[in-house]
């Protein structure tokens, strides 16, 4: 046993300085870590200004708030006051717990910073790239008006409502980004470094639109053809499926969406007209899509009818049956019944209540009514099978005038011993006997 206790005091005295050099090593991270931030933060807000440094501002102060306490534990833990090995534990705990507090802290108000105070860094050359991919994308402008032009011979207004002013708005935007280029140059020029940097990040924000306007614009001729040639495919498609669609079951969904999907093969434009190949292939498509759906649960439910009323009235009528039968002879013999013949019968009487009637039903319902039904009657005759179990361990085995009724086992199927016992079951069966084969027979 001493070992014991020993060996776990060496385990608790090395847990605890391994906690305290923990402690040592959090407070000397932590405060160079907040020496370090001080000098970022006086970076920060001379290239980004107070709003921006507002949140790393405060998270520094409350770091420093904080550390002093971290500070002053360390300093009781060498004071000359002796402390409790507790004591020390707690406050190590303590400091350990502040120093990687302030370290997560600080990491994520820096993080949150580090974007625009790269870009502070970098807008010297960030001004310079502006004003080259300025020059760069203006040279793509006219190619774009001749793209622009070949696609409005072959596709409707429609489709190229949303490129058809592409050069005109990438003209504006690249206008806009040399502007505020401009303007991020003079104020940053002039000491203005917080309004330079906003004028900086519009004008980055337009070149990347005017970029993405030319690029989705080439995109869209590349996209109109590969819908061109696809559209054909889909339209043989469709039309042997309307008609595959004529032997299918010829139910209400399946015949609205064959008039939907020939509906949308009539509204395809004549040959030679402009057209809207990406709209056409997305409408022909879902037409196409809701037909294949219609007719696959049309031939699911011809290989699968669903029940008539009558049949959910039949199943509603015999789960009735069970129930009754059930109820009634649980209710004529309560003293005798157990639980699990009431529960079973409660739990019946439950989900008949939540079934309604047949005739209200809806189509889709009846499945799941025959099911609830099938579920009461399964119920209420387990229920009947626990009640009969339960009637017959209380019913005495053997009757009147009947020697060696009891000769083994006594009420409720205990054994008996002794010819005491034995006159006793006997004297037992002849009054309880009686009594019960008067309820029973």
């Amino acid at each position: 046993m001493a070992g014991f206790w020993g060996k776990r005091n060496r385990e608790q005295d090395a847990a605890d300085a391994d906690l305290a050099a923990r402690a040592q090593k959090g407070l000397v991270e932590a405060d160079e870590r907040m020496r370090l931030t001080s000098d970022e933060l006086d970076f920060a807000i001379a290239e980004l200004g107070d709003n921006a440094t507002a949140d790393l501002r405060a998270a520094l102060d409350s770091v420093r708030v904080h550390m002093g306490e971290a500070f002053q534990l360390h300093q009781l833990n060498h004071d000359e006051i002796p402390d409790t090995p507790e004591e020390l534990r707690t406050r190590n705990a303590r400091i350990v717990q502040l120093c990687e507090w302030a370290e997560a802290l600080l990491d994520e108000k820096t993080a949150a910073l580090a974007q625009p105070i790269a870009l502070a860094r970098n807008a010297p050359q960030i001004l310079a790239n502006v004003r080259t991919d300025a020059v760069v994308l203006r040279e793509r402008i006219e190619p774009a008006r001749e793209t622009l032009a070949r696609l409005s011979e072959r596709y409707s207004p429609d489709a190229l409502r949303q490129v058809a002013q592409t050069p005109e708005e990438t003209a504006r935007l690249l206008d806009f980004a040399v502007h505020g280029a401009d303007i991020a140059e003079r104020r940053r020029a002039s000491g203005q470094r917080e309004q330079g940097n906003m004028a900086l990040e519009a004008a980055i924000e337009s070149m990347r639109r005017a970029a993405a306007m030319l690029d989705a614009l080439e995109t869209y001729e590349v996209e109109a053809l590969r819908a061109e040639s696809t559209l054909a495919a889909v339209i043989d498609d469709s039309r042997s499926d309307l008609v595959r669609a004529r032997t299918a079951p010829q139910s209400p969904a399946v015949v609205e969406a064959a008039r939907a999907l020939s509906a949308a093969l009539a509204a395809l434009p004549a040959s030679g007209e402009k057209s809207d190949p990406l709209a056409e292939l997305t409408q022909l498509r879902e037409a196409n899509t809701a037909l294949d759906a219609a007719v696959a649960a049309a031939l699911e439910r011809a290989a699968n009818p669903l029940p008539t009323v009558a049949q959910v009235e039949h199943a509603l009528d015999d789960a009735d049956r069970q129930l009754s039968v059930a109820r009634d002879v649980i209710a004529g013999q309560r003293g005798w019944i157990g639980a699990d013949a009431r529960t079973r019968l409660a739990e019946a009487e439950r989900l008949r209540a939540e079934l309604p009637g047949a005739r209200s039903l809806a189509e889709d319902d009846r499945p799941a009514a025959v099911d609830g039904a099938r579920r009461v009657a399964y119920l209420a005759s387990e229920a009947l099978q626990y009640a009969q179990r339960d009637i017959d361990d209380a019913r005495p085995y053997g009757g009147w005038g009947q020697p060696g009724a009891y000769p083994q086992q006594g009420w409720g199927g205990r054994p008996r011993s002794g010819m005491g016992d034995v006159m006793g079951g006997v004297l037992g069966g002849l009054v309880i006997g009686g009594l019960i084969d008067d309820i029973f027979n």
